[in-house]
């Protein structure tokens, strides 16, 4: 599971997580998503790019008016069931619905999901290295 943080209290986000991390998070994901011969059946980049866009976009609604957060944390949320239907429907792989769990279950405050979609565009960075 990935840690943003290395002192959560102090905001001190862990050194490594928008590169060693979220190359070894990249490369686990692409791995989960092929099939027997190496091609990739799930986690296609398309998929995934809609969660990143959704993140994306809360993170900007929260950024212009921090004050909707309380209006906007059960959206975040929503963002497992959408990944639990995809995984549900064959499209992206446990491994990343793990992923967008694991993450979410971390964001408490607007602040810990703008750290979340800074590491979903460094993984986005590295899943084209691994995923297509």
């Amino acid at each position: 599971m990935i840690v943003f943080y290395k002192d959560k209290e102090k905001r001190l986000i862990e050194p490594k997580l928008f590169s060693e991390e979220a190359e070894r998070l990249a490369q686990k994901v692409a791995e989960s998503g092929k099939d027997h011969r190496g091609k990739l059946e799930k986690n296609k980049r398309s998929q995934i790019r809609k969660f990143y866009d959704e993140v994306l976009r809360l993170n900007m609604l929260t950024r212009n008016d921090p004050k909707s957060w309380d209006v906007v944390l059960p959206y975040v949320n929503m963002v497992v069931a959408k990944a639990a239907y995809a995984t549900g429907r064959g499209y992206v792989s446990k491994e990343f619905m793990e992923f967008i769990k694991g993450s979410i279950d971390q964001v408490r405050t607007h602040e810990d999901l703008d750290v979340f979609a800074n590491f979903f565009e460094a993984f986005m960075g590295f899943y084209k290295v691994y995923g297509d």
